[in-house]
């Protein structure tokens, strides 16, 4: 039985090869009984109302789902999610993170900057960081049925986001060759997180694309898990009559994940000890940012976040604070008005450094996720849920919500550590952070913005190069490989010249 529980669990994360899969058989009188004492014990038995009413197919599909699943834990993360706890009558002390905490690139000299960069490429160089792309979105949104990561959003090269942060990862890690004057290439493996719907659309998109010349032995792409649908009354909701109704278990999944899927013993067989970690939507993100894993690193933190300046004290954005003395991400409505305002010393806003889900790691910290990965939080969303009558068979499409899906969110660690182990690492915003969210016509975080934002970057380095970029229509903008350049390194060869925009700026002098 624990070789059949193995090969189940495989199968449910993908991991078994074609050629050596067997059709699915339903379990034995004894596994069965087993299993339905665990759901009757949890008050949700009517999982199995039609069960004997399934072919074998069905059957054994029905009981692999329902194993990997725990009744006990459902039913009370139901009851909590429906039935909240009272919160205090005391509010919680929110302040800004204490100095000690932060850092600045809009503040930093030159000499603090390089001694991260250099440090954070000498890690590369020795192969100690990974990376972790949160990839489980689909385009829906945009417009797309793909997955968010193979979306164009109109560069002159039509590069798809997931190129775009391929090449830099082959770029970094030239640069950190080059840094540590190694015969060898680094590697900095990349753990591509999708979820189910977008699991195989990823895979062949890489294998389309050949990987985007990275080698595919060192592109690690694994699945979220997921967590059953909840009717109103806690009930665990049937999609069918042989499938439960589930939803992925939001980004804050990653970390159970991560074990799961082995990723995790993947890194510690390859000696990782820095850990990046970020969402697929950002066309300006720094993977592997030599910068942030230095800092991180020199500061010995467990956990670094970097944040972005509010731009103004009405932005709704989630925002980096001291919640009762623990790091901590809060909403933009459980600040006042007053909070919002408030100004520091140097006529900032005091509250202003807003989330934009990058994170660092030391592996240390992941190496201890069985000590408290089940305590995050579960968040809840109510929803109109469609599902299948347990009385009659018939499937309902609910008009209003009649259930709730759970979720975690990545940054629900941060409590469970303490100040002086989290680092928080603010940057600039028009350099690393352009969000694609939205439909392209919407006003704001969409395609048209996206592709702006990082046709703007090319320009500004290009100018800071010593190059003159000019325009003869509304278009404008240079995009500039990643190839090419990581972070505007490289690009003295275009000095004195004159760059007609739009342009892409694909190859170096010596191609």
């Amino acid at each position: 039985m624990a070789s059949n529980m193995v090969n189940t669990l495989l199968e449910k994360l993908h991991l078994t090869s074609k050629e050596g899969y067997a059709p699915a058989q339903e379990p034995n009188e004894e596994e069965l009984k087993a299993l339905r004492q665990k759901y009757e014990k949890a008050n949700q038995e009517h999982v199995f109302a039609f069960y004997d009413d399934l072919d074998t197919e069905g059957k054994a599909a029905l009981f692999e789902q329902l194993s990997g699943f725990d009744p006990d834990r459902i039913s009370i993360l139901a009851d909590k999610a429906l039935h909240p706890p009272k919160e205090s009558d005391q509010p919680p002390s929110i302040n800004p993170l204490p100095e000690s905490a932060t850092a600045s690139l809009l503040e930093s000299n030159n000499e603090e900057k390089e001694k991260w960069y250099k440090e954070g490429l000498s890690l590369i160089a020795q192969n100690k960081v990974a990376v972790v792309l949160m990839a489980g979105g689909q385009g829906t949104r945009l417009g797309s049925s793909d997955p968010k990561g193979c979306f164009d959003i109109g560069l002159p090269s039509h590069k798809s986001l997931f190129q775009v942060q391929a090449e830099r990862i082959w770029k970094v890690q030239q640069l950190a060759k080059q840094h540590a004057s190694s015969s060898t290439v680094p590697v900095v493996p990349w753990y591509v997180m999708t979820s189910g719907p977008t699991r195989g659309p990823t895979e062949r998109f890489f294998q389309e694309h050949n990987y985007f010349g990275l080698d595919k032995e060192n592109v690690v792409v694994f699945e979220q898990g997921v967590l059953p649908c909840i009717s109103n009354e806690g009930k665990v909701l049937m999609e069918s009559k042989s499938k439960v109704a589930v939803a992925p278990d939001g980004n804050g999944g990653i970390y159970q994940a991560l074990v799961l899927s082995e990723a995790r013993s993947d890194m510690r067989k390859r000696g990782i000890e820095h850990v990046h970690a970020y969402c697929v939507d950002n066309c300006l993100v720094k993977v592997a940012d030599p910068v942030f894993v230095g800092f991180s690193a020199a500061r010995d933190a467990d956990i670094g976040t970097k944040v972005v300046r509010k731009r103004a004290a009405n932005e709704p954005v989630g925002l980096i604070v001291e919640k009762n003395g623990k790091p901590d991400v809060v909403e933009y409505s459980e600040i006042d008005q007053e909070m919002a305002e408030a100004k520091d010393t140097g006529d900032r806003l005091k509250f202003r450094a807003a989330n934009i889900v990058t994170h660092y790691y030391n592996f240390r910290f992941l190496e201890a996720i069985e000590e408290w990965g089940n305590k995050l939080p579960h968040h809840v969303a109510k929803k109109k849920i469609p599902y299948m009558d347990t009385e009659t068979g018939q499937t309902v499409k609910p008009d209003k919500p009649n259930g709730i899906k759970l979720e975690q969110f990545v940054f629900d660690v941060f409590q469970f550590i303490d100040m002086d182990k989290f680092v928080c690492f603010e940057v600039d915003r028009k350099e690393e952070f352009s969000p694609l969210k939205n439909a392209r016509g919407s006003a704001e975080d969409n395609a048209d913005t996206s592709k702006a934002d990082m046709m703007e970057q090319g320009t500004r380095w290009l100018q800071a190069a010593g190059a003159t970029v000019v325009s003869e229509s509304t278009a404008t903008g240079v995009e500039i490989s990643p190839l090419i350049s990581y972070g505007g390194e490289g690009l003295g060869y275009l000095k004195g010249r004159e760059i007609k925009a739009p342009a892409v700026i694909e190859k170096s002098p010596q191609e």
